[in-house]
């Protein structure tokens, strides 16, 4: 028996031969698409992998280097950056290098905000070279984020943050307000200037961020007329004049360089200044800078609460007064100096004094937080005010920046500058 094909069945056989043209396309375009999608995962899986194997990586490193930094004929740029992002447990912040940064403009200049006292306006004061605003820190093992003023505000909303110490504690607190202020309408900000105490107000956040002078942090007879130096007396026992202001404080920033410029020597007393001159001892300077320092850590350890309250330590400030340090025989301590220095032959630093806060701050109940920008800070022997400043309350006079060897102030850092790098590893921290 026969029985009729049907069209299916013809269809079939059709199908068994010889394909048509347009479904052979069809077929090898499939499997060509299949293979770009094989080949794309196993790339997508091959970096994901890479990425997860190098837990150091900084992300977009690479990129944003060039994106964003210049060539410049003195400067060597990372190509590879295989830093990790900022860890205070894990990163070293004094090892690193000042990379030239051109594209990198500061937050503000001083011209720009209102609040920057004239002792470290450096272009206002005539100062001509601008590169100093251009040299960026680079850890060598991390990536140090960069500054957000909006973030910050929103970290300080509803607290107050107070920086408590001596005038380059000012210079790093002004620095601090002008990287934030500009982002605050006139009308939702404020600023109330004290001889001791200095407060910025944020209205919107309910934030603050004072200034309160405490040169010592412990009281001295010193504090606000400075005397001659052989006149000082510091009482070691007590902070209770100065701390009654630190009191309720949010976010308490503290730092005593003075101490670095006192002398081998100072005149100490327990108790009372009623005995004017008599009833001190003089001790050595970092005997005398311990026991100090011990009174403000005793202060910190029976009166904060570190669950309302961080605590923060900001190391010394170095200084570049002897030229000879950095190679230069016939310098005149920091004046006319624009480039950072690779490598120092000597240190503004004092080794016995730091070690002094190190023991200290190890002992404490209280956490305290160390903002280290001294080893950083000693290669810019060219960011500080100079010649280009005010001493008693008046600018050099022509005669006197004539004579750097004497005038130029090789202290105190020209805003902006390196204090702005300060707060940016102060503002990672928090």
């Amino acid at each position: 028996m026969s029985f009729a094909a049907s069209p299916s069945a013809i269809m079939i056989k059709t199908y068994k031969g010889k394909l048509p043209l347009s479904v052979i396309t069809v077929i090898v375009c499939a499997f060509a698409f299949l293979a770009l999608l094989y080949t794309q995962s196993l790339t997508f899986l091959s970096s994901n992998y890479i990425l997860k194997s190098k837990s150091c990586a900084r992300r977009g490193a690479v990129v944003e280097a060039n994106d964003h930094r210049t060539a410049e004929e003195n400067v060597e740029i990372l190509e590879i950056d295989d830093r990790f992002e900022f860890d205070p447990e894990e990163c070293d912040i004094g090892k690193g290098k000042w990379v030239f940064n051109r594209s990198i403009k500061p937050l503000y200049t001083d011209t720009s905000c209102p609040y920057l006292d004239r002792q470290f306006s450096c272009v206002k004061n005539g100062r001509l070279d601008f590169d100093y605003h251009h040299w960026e820190w680079q850890p060598e093992d991390c990536d140090l984020p960069r500054f957000n003023p909006e973030l910050a505000l929103q970290k300080l909303r509803g607290k107050r943050l107070l920086f408590a110490g001596d005038s380059l504690q000012r210079n790093q607190w002004e620095s601090f307000v002008c990287m934030v202020e500009w982002t605050i309408p006139p009308e939702k900000k404020s600023m109330k200037r004290g001889k001791v105490h200095s407060v910025f107000k944020a209205k919107e956040y309910n934030a603050t961020i004072e200034f309160y002078w405490a040169p010592f942090l412990i009281e001295s007879n010193t504090d606000i007329d400075v005397l001659d130096p052989k006149k000082r007396i510091l009482k070691v026992d007590s902070v209770a004049k100065h701390s009654k202001h630190w009191e309720g404080a949010d976010i308490l920033v503290f730092n005593t360089y003075v101490w670095w410029m006192s002398g081998l020597r100072l005149k100490t007393l327990w108790g009372s200044f009623v005995n004017g001159d008599e009833g001190y001892a003089e001790l050595d300077t970092a005997v005398a800078y311990q026991i100090g320092l011990k009174t403000w850590a005793n202060w910190i350890d029976s009166t904060v609460n570190p669950n309302k309250t961080r605590v923060f330590f900001t190391t010394i400030s170095p200084i570049h007064t002897r030229s000879e340090e950095w190679g230069k025989t016939d310098g005149l301590k920091c004046f006319n100096e624009t480039k950072p220095v690779k490598k120092l032959r000597g240190s503004g630093s004092d080794k016995e004094m730091m070690s002094v806060v190190a023991g200290v701050l190890k002992k404490m109940k209280v956490a305290v937080t160390v903002v280290n920008i001294t080893q950083l800070s000693e290669y810019r022997v060219d960011a500080h005010s100079s010649i280009y400043t005010e001493t008693g309350g008046r600018l050099l006079n022509d005669e006197e920046k004539a004579d750097p060897g004497r005038h130029a102030d090789c202290i105190h850092w020209c805003l902006p500058g390196v204090p702005d790098t300060w707060n940016r590893i102060f503002l990672a921290h928090l």
